[in-house]
C-alpha cells in the first residue's frame, strides 16, 4: 500500500526492498514476474544497539550509515526502494464507498471518513486509500484507509535519501509480510484455499500474529515478546557485548551449555506464547481450529523452534521462506537463504512491489 508517495509506477524500474527492523537493515532485490520470480541479491547488515527503538528511528545517521553498507554488500546499481513503517505506526480502517465514484470523489469521500477514525488533524499525516474489492452490495466497494504521523514517514525516507537511495513505496510491515505469505501459502496443498493458517512473526521484541484465510486477515494480534530476551540472557550468562551476544546467537557459537540452560528454555517460552495467541483466537472469534502454522522473523531461525512449537501447540509447524520455488541468481548462497528466509519476510512482500499492476 502506498502512502503518499505516488511518485512513478514501481512496475517500471528495478526496486530493491528495504526493511529497517530494531537489530538490522535487511534488502532483498528480485527480477521475473507473472508469479515466477528470481531472487537476484539481499544483504543483511546489524544495526547497533538502540539505532531504533520500538520501530522509531533513534539515531539517524547510524541508521543510514547502515543502509548504505547494506547497499553496498548487495552489490547492486538499483537505487530505487520501497520501505515499510511499522503496523503500530499506520492506523488502517475498511471503509464502504458507492462503486460509480470516480478518483477525485473518492479522494473527497476519504478524507471525510478519515476525519473520524485519525486523531490528528489531516494535515500532519499522509493518507494513503487502496479499493481492496467490491462489498457485499453491487453498488459498492470495500476501500482501505491508512494514515500515519508525517514525520514516521519521514524518518524512513531521509534515513535512505542520506544513503543515495530514492524511495517510491512507503508501505506497511503487515502488508508486505502478508505479500510474502502469499508466496509460501503456494506451497501448501490445494494452495492453501479455505485453510485458516496462523502467520505467526517473532521479532526483537513483538510477537505479531495474524490469522488468513484464502489471503485476508480474520483476526491479527500482537503480544510483548521477542529475541531480545534470549540476547539479554546471553549477555547476562556470558557477560558479552549486545553485539557480541546477537553474533553468537546467528553462528551457533556460543558455550556448550547455551542450549540446554538458555536456548531451550526460551523456545519453550515462545511456544507458549504461540499456544496463547491460538487461545485468544478461539475464544474470541467463533473458529475453533487452525489448520497450520507459518513461523517468520529473526526467531524463526533458531534451531529446534518448529518441532517444539509445533509440539506444544498441537498444529503443523513450517518455517517461513518465500523463496522456495524461486529460481536464484549464481551468487545466491542457497543453504544461507534458506536459514535467512523467516527474517525476510517484510524486505521480500516489499521487493514484489516492483510488480504491482
Amino acid at each position: 500500500m502506498q502512502i503518499d508517495l505516488s511518485i512513478f509506477n514501481p512496475k517500471a524500474r528495478p526496486l530493491i526492498g528495504v526493511d529497517i527492523s530494531s537489530f538490522a537493515v535487511k534488502m532483498v532485490e528480485l527480477s521475473g514476474g507473472d508469479g515466477d520470480y528470481r531472487i537476484e541479491r539481499y544483504a543483511v547488515e546489524p544495526l547497533p544497539k538502540d539505532a531504533v527503538v520500538d520501530g522509531n528511528i533513534a539515531n539517524l545517521d547510524v541508521v543510514s550509515d547502515t543502509v548504505s553498507r547494506c547497499w553496498d554488500r548487495l552489490g547492486t546499481s538499483t537505487k530505487y526502494v520501497a520501505l515499510a513503517l511499522p503496523t503500530a505506526a499506520v492506523i488502517t480502517k475498511k471503509i464502504v464507498l458507492p462503486a460509480d465514484l470516480r478518483e477525485q470523489e473518492m479522494e473527497v469521500q476519504v478524507e471525510s471518513e478519515a476525519n473520524q477514525y485519525i486523531p490528528f488533524a489531516l494535515d500532519e499525516v499522509n493518507l494513503d486509500f487502496q479499493v481492496i474489492g467490491p462489498a457485499p452490495s453491487p453498488d459498492e466497494v470495500e476501500v482501505l484507509i491508512a494514515a500515519s504521523r508525517k514525520e514516521k514517514v519521514e524518518d524512513r525516507v531521509a534515513a535512505v535519501e542520506s544513503a543515495g537511495l530514492k524511495p517510491l513505496v512507503v508501505d506497511v510491515e503487515s502488508f508486505a509480510a502478508q505479500a510474502a505469505f502469499e508466496l509460501i501459502q503456494k506451497q501448501f496443498p490445494g494452495e492453501g484455499k479455505d485453510q485458516i493458517i496462523a502467520l505467526v512473526d517473532v521479532g526483537s521484541n513483538v510477537m505479531n500474529v495474524a490469522m488468513m484465510q484464502n489471503d485476508q486477515p480474520i483476526y491479527t494480534r500482537e503480544q510483548a515478546f521477542g529475541g531480545s530476551q534470549l540476547t539479554q540472557d546471553i549477555m547476562r550468562t556470558y557477560g558479552m557485548s549486545f553485539e557480541e551476544a546477537e553474533a553468537g546467537k546467528r553462528s551457533g557459537s556460543l558455550p556448550e551449555n547455551y542450549e540446554a540452560e538458555l536456548l531451550r528454555p526460551f523456545l519453550e517460552s515462545m511456544a507458549l506464547e504461540a499456544s496463547r495467541a491460538l487461545q485468544f483466537f478461539f475464544t474470541s472469534t467463533p473458529h475453533g481450529h487452525v489448520d497450520r502454522m507459518v513461523l517468520s522473523g529473526g526467531c524463526a531461525i533458531l534451531p529446534g523452534v518448529g518441532d517444539i512449537v509445533a509440539e506444544r501447540c498441537q498444529v503443523p509447524v513450517v518455517i517461513a521462506n518465500p523463496f522456495a520455488r524461486m529460481t536464484a541468481a549464481s551468487k545466491v548462497r542457497a543453504k544461507q537463504l534458506a536459514n535467512d528466509a523467516p527474517s525476510l519476510m517484510v524486505a521480500c512482500g516489499l521487493a514484489l512491489r516492483r510488480f504491482d499492476e
